[in-house]
């Protein structure tokens, strides 16, 4: 009867076997033990901690401390849009912190059907179809063209800062605007759901939109425009001019 022979596996073939495996034990322990399980996200406004995380770890083996180590280690994450940059750290085994760092963002303006947002220098930095919730419209700049990474080229370049120092005053007194208009003397209409606000230039600026924190609940519900082209520091009363559907064409709001 004829024999049934297995081939002869020499010592190099175990040897190579045995290895695969060692590093094969190795690798899932390292998956097991280096798994992600707490991560921390801090800095961010435009995205959510869930979307910072997925951008981070978008694959689940990515979900490894050990891996991110060597992938982040004097390394920031860059390309993402109004992100400047995203830096990774490991705390522990399980645990990592995401520092997110966003472009400081003073408005947008609409072209061809886009959201051109800009930031305190005028520079476009993105360009989208989705429109960002707490960053105002600005309107009324002219311009012919729009390039990414360039300064939008309006005609006086310093507004840039204005625009800037007025989002962020609107965001010190908790108000946001939906849309900032500048006319061609660069006076200053805010608009707010169904008030309008005359603000003309920036003088006493600070203090028409203090004013204006404390008169704007008493607007709710109303449609006008409300006058502060002229207001002081200490002036009484202020005029409110409701549209004509809403009956009376105007009312004075006092200070005290």
């Amino acid at each position: 009867m004829p024999t049934l022979s297995l081939p002869h596996i020499g010592k190099p073939v175990w040897i190579a076997f045995g290895a695969i495996f060692l590093l094969t034990l190795l690798l899932a322990a390292i998956l097991y033990f280096g798994k992600v399980e707490k991560t921390t996200v801090e800095g961010n406004a435009h995205y959510t901690s869930e979307e910072i995380i997925s951008m981070v770890m978008e694959k689940e083996w990515e979900k490894n401390s050990l891996y991110l180590f060597f992938k982040y280690r004097g390394k920031s994450i860059k390309g993402i849009p109004f992100v400047d940059k995203m830096t990774v750290t490991i705390q522990s085994p399980h645990a990592i912190h995401i520092r997110v760092y966003e472009k400081v963002i003073a408005g947008y303006v609409e072209y061809l059907g886009n959201y051109i947002y800009f930031d305190k220098d005028g520079v476009v930095v993105e360009s989208s179809k989705v429109k960002t919730a707490n960053v105002p419209e600005i309107a009324g700049l002219k311009f012919d063209n729009v390039t990414l990474y360039q300064v939008l080229p309006i005609e006086d370049p310093s507004l840039f800062q204005s625009i800037l120092d007025i989002s962020q005053l609107l965001e010190k007194y908790g108000i946001q605007a939906s849309k900032i208009y500048f006319d061609s003397k660069l006076d200053m209409t805010f608009f707010f759901q169904n008030v309008r606000v005359k603000f003309g230039d920036q003088e006493n600026i600070d203090d028409k939109i203090l004013r204006l924190k404390n008169i704007l609940p008493e607007l709710d519900g109303k449609k006008g425009v409300l006058h502060l082209e002229n207001y002081q520091k200490g002036t009484k009363n202020i005029v409110f001019e409701m549209d004509e559907e809403f009956g009376k064409e105007e009312e004075e709001l006092s200070q005290e």
